[in-house]
């Protein structure tokens, strides 16, 4: 019997990306909490098989060649695991163009945006009118181009696939984000079906005890600085 997927992990709108996949594959899983706010991401083993010190990665003991491969970026492991288990990411190269389009949008843009507007609502310590309404702005530009595209479509690249696993988990905290899900009805149809999937609701709460028994980063300063202030090591 093949060992099952190591997954190293934070719950996290990039860390749900990969408990969704694995979720809605049915694969067995292992989960390797990787407590960010405690600084877990710089330990030397993990260094290993995610260089740049961020949850997900992955080890998949069945591999190319039935050897070990360990995948870092959540992108890339959709991909992967994609490709391997032929689901939810299309063989047709039309059809995989279009879900490569937003999943990489999302890795380029929804999610450092939304991210940042997040940041700056929520964490800043000093409350920065501008780059509150750049982020925001910028948060609700994003928000209106899904909304958009889901207005002759259920999904973003038509059929449900990665490219919504990789973006519900951003839209999730879209208030902190200043955003309103009314303002955008086809998005809110489209979060509210990707939400109401069993995969997705058992995924998103992986880790939730876990990170209950934390602090609020809102409060936890010491979180705070392993978290924003990070430079080389």
């Amino acid at each position: 019997m093949t060992a099952p997927i190591e997954l190293y992990y934070w719950p996290t709108p990039n860390g749900w990306k990969i408990t969704i996949m694995l979720e809605e594959l049915g694969v067995p899983y292992v989960v390797k909490y990787i407590n960010i706010g405690r600084g877990e991401q710089f330990a030397p083993d993990f260094l290993k098989i995610a260089p740049n010190n961020r949850m997900p990665a992955i080890i998949d003991p069945d591999g190319p060649g039935g050897q070990p491969i360990s995948v870092f970026e959540s992108g890339a492991i959709l991909q992967y695991l994609g490709r391997k288990y032929g689901k939810f990411y299309p063989a047709d190269e039309r059809a995989r163009v279009e879900v490569d389009q937003w999943l990489f949008w999302q890795m380029g843009g929804l999610g450092p945006m939304a991210g940042q507007a997040h940041h700056f609502r929520q964490y800043a310590p000093e409350k920065i009118e501008y780059a509150i309404n750049r982020y925001t702005n910028e948060a609700n530009r994003l928000y209106g181009v899904m909304n958009k595209r889901l207005a002759d479509r259920p999904f973003l690249a038509g059929d449900y696939s990665i490219a919504d696993m990789a973006c519900i988990g951003w839209v999730i905290p879209h208030e902190n984000q200043g955003q309103d899900l009314n303002d955008f009805p086809n998005l809110k149809r489209w979060f509210e079906a990707v939400l109401a999937r069993p995969a997705v609701q058992k995924a998103i709460e992986v880790g939730k005890a876990e990170r209950a028994r934390q602090q609020s980063l809102a409060e936890d300063q010491e979180a705070q600085k392993i978290l924003f202030g990070q430079r080389a090591r």
